[in-house]
Formats: structure tokens, C-alpha cells, sequence
């Protein structure tokens, strides 16, 4: 799942884990730091807390995540074409290759506008990852494109800047914290199995990553803005009260 998780309890992640790998072990420590912070606080301090929670949660999930350590990645023989289900926010949306542009902004010194061409004279960067659904399903998938980190050394980020807005062309939204973003893992995706993405996974450009749940990579990116702040909308499922961090 990218776009479109159902409803589900919180903890459904725990559902994921069929003991191959490490990331679900991964997530369960990530949860439980969640958990031991409230334990110590109990419920008064839930209420106490109310609107700092989610910093609260950022910064437990921070101190796990490493930014600069690679995830491990399997062989291209473990890819599971047939694994990655689609789901979309509203469909997909008709985008004409050959006049789309990606635009980067904000609290940035050099706003960009890119066009397909100008992303594939990039350096091409291939990762096989497993990408984890909040719904309880997974697939391994080798996803091709050119690293987000690669993209704003061109950018050139203020030194305020903290979190990174993607905008898509179906109107979904979603807002990471920058060290994720700046992940050697993390792509912008346009190639899925070693061909060009299809529509319906998110073509032309889309979010990959192997440290974010599934609704966190954004299909159809048409903008990534820079931000000191958190705005008060933060994400389409967020908003709608899925967790902020997501991270695995």
C-alpha cells in the first residue's frame, strides 16, 4: 500500500513480521520505545502532553533510526513481482511525461524545476527493498531512480530546514523529517523491476524507501518543499490519525 491503507488499529504493523527479516523486529522497537514512553508517563501525561506528542514520538523514533546506515537489501532472484498491491488515493491520475516537471522549493537557496529528461541524466541509483504496507502485507521490489539526497545537494536546503512536503498530482500529501528524506535509501523512483514504472505504481516519479511505511512513499510526486515548520496539515492519513514517523 502507498496511498490507501483501510483502517486498521494502530499496531497492525506487528502483523508483518514472518521472520525473515529484521525489519519487523525493527518497527517492534521502534513501538515499544513509543510504549515505554508511555508507561512512564501513563495516561495523565497523555492529556498533559496532548499537542507535543508526536515531537515527543519523533524523537524516540530518532534516536533508533540511523540516517546514514544502509538497510540490508536482498538478491534480485527474492523480487515478488506479483506481491506489491495497488492502491491509489483517488485514482490514477492521467499525467503527460513530456510536460511534467518536478518542482523543488521552499527553504531552499536553488528552487528547481526538473523535467524526466533532466532526472534520467542523474545518476541512476537500483535498490531491491522490501516495501511494508500498514494494511499487514509486504513486497520485495527492486525500484530504480535517482537519490532524493542527490537532488537537494542541487537545491542547496537553508540550514533552518527541517522537514520536506511532497505534493502529488492526485492531491495527496504527505511531510517527512529531513533526515529520513537524506537516507542513501531513499529514491526518487522511475523504474520498478528494471522497467519503467506504470502509471498505476506511481509514474512518472514516485517515493521509494526501505525506512517508511508504505503510505509514507507518495505515488505521482509533482513537488517537494522545505520547511523549518510542521504545518498544521502533515499528511493525508496522518490528518486522519495515522502516525506521523512511520518509520521502520
Amino acid at each position: 500500500m502507498t496511498q490507501e491503507p483501510e483502517q486498521k488499529s494502530p499496531n497492525t504493523e506487528l502483523e508483518i513480521d514472518d521472520g525473515t527479516d529484521t525489519i519487523p523486529r525493527r518497527r517492534f522497537l521502534n513501538l515499544a520505545g513509543a510504549g515505554l514512553l508511555t508507561i512512564g508517563f501513563g495516561s495523565l501525561a497523555e492529556g498533559v502532553v496532548g499537542g507535543i506528542s508526536e515531537p515527543l514520538n519523533q524523537q524516540v523514533e530518532s534516536l533508533i533510526f540511523q540516517p546514514q546506515q544502509p538497510i540490508p537489501e536482498f538478491p534480485i532472484t527474492a523480487i515478488e513481482p506479483d506481491k506489491l498491491i495497488v492502491n491509489s488515493f483517488r485514482g490514477t491520475p492521467t499525467i503527460n511525461s513530456d510536460a511534467y516537471r518536478l518542482i523543488i522549493d521552499g527553504e531552499v537557496n536553488n528552487p528547481l524545476s526538473l523535467s524526466m529528461s533532466d532526472l534520467q541524466k542523474l545518476p541512476l541509483t537500483s535498490m531491491v527493498i522490501r516495501h511494508v504496507c500498514v494494511e499487514g502485507w509486504a513486497a520485495i521490489v527492486q525500484w530504480g531512480g535517482v537519490r532524493l539526497r542527490d537532488l537537494l545537494a542541487i537545491a542547496k536546503p537553508l540550514p533552518q530546514s527541517k522537514y520536506v512536503y511532497f505534493y502529488s498530482a492526485d492531491g495527496y500529501y504527505e511531510s517527512w523529517d529531513l533526515d529520513s528524506v537524506l537516507h542513501p535509501q531513499t529514491l526518487m523512483a522511475y523504474q520498478k523491476n528494471g522497467q519503467p514504472l506504470a502509471p498505476e505504481n506511481g509514474a512518472p516519479l514516485r517515493l521509494a524507501s526501505p525506512v517508511k511505511l508504505g503510505y509514507k512513499l507518495s505515488k505521482w510526486v509533482t513537488r517537494i518543499q522545505l520547511t523549518s515548520e510542521l504545518g498544521e496539515k502533515r499528511g493525508y492519513w496522518e490528518d486522519l490519525g495515522y502516525e506521523w514517523y512511520a518509520g521502520l
